[in-house]
């Protein structure tokens, strides 16, 4: 127990150690919107992309050109047809279906699409013009 400034006991409350996933504890795990994004229209698609940015209604409705009871009205549809509780469930979803919603190919967060490589050396998995230290095979020059 603790003394307090007047001398009383005040109660502490006892630490609880939290162990396993969290998203298995609290039952629900935000990746499960994921597979209902073919559920969205265009504009809820759009929507839902912005919404991942954190910015608000009043911005969103900016950004779209739309009023901000539309906006609400968006993405309320949007939390149920993703199987999520509160907006903040659906920008998550937003967030890890970035790759899927984003259609710039210059954008930043998409590492599938960064410009493209040399050719791999099949065997090796390295450029198949260089390798250093790596003898050259059949079907390999270099």
């Amino acid at each position: 127990m603790h003394e307090g400034r007047r001398g009383g006991n005040m109660t502490r409350l006892p630490t609880v150690k939290q162990t396993g996933c969290s998203h298995r504890r609290m039952g629900h795990d935000p990746e499960s919107g994921l597979a209902r994004l073919e559920s969205l229209t265009g504009r809820e698609r759009e929507v839902l992309s912005l919404l991942g940015t954190g910015f608000g209604n009043r911005e969103l409705a900016l950004e779209l050109g739309i009023a901000e009871r539309t906006v609400k009205a968006h993405i309320a549809s949007i939390v149920e047809k993703t199987g999520q509780q509160t907006r903040t469930q659906a920008a998550i979803v937003a967030a890890l279906a970035h790759e899927e919603l984003c259609s710039d190919a210059a954008c930043t967060r998409h590492p599938m699409r960064l410009p493209a490589q040399k050719a791999l050396c099949p065997r090796h998995g390295v450029p198949a013009k260089v390798q250093p230290g790596l003898r050259i095979h059949r079907g390999l020059r270099g």
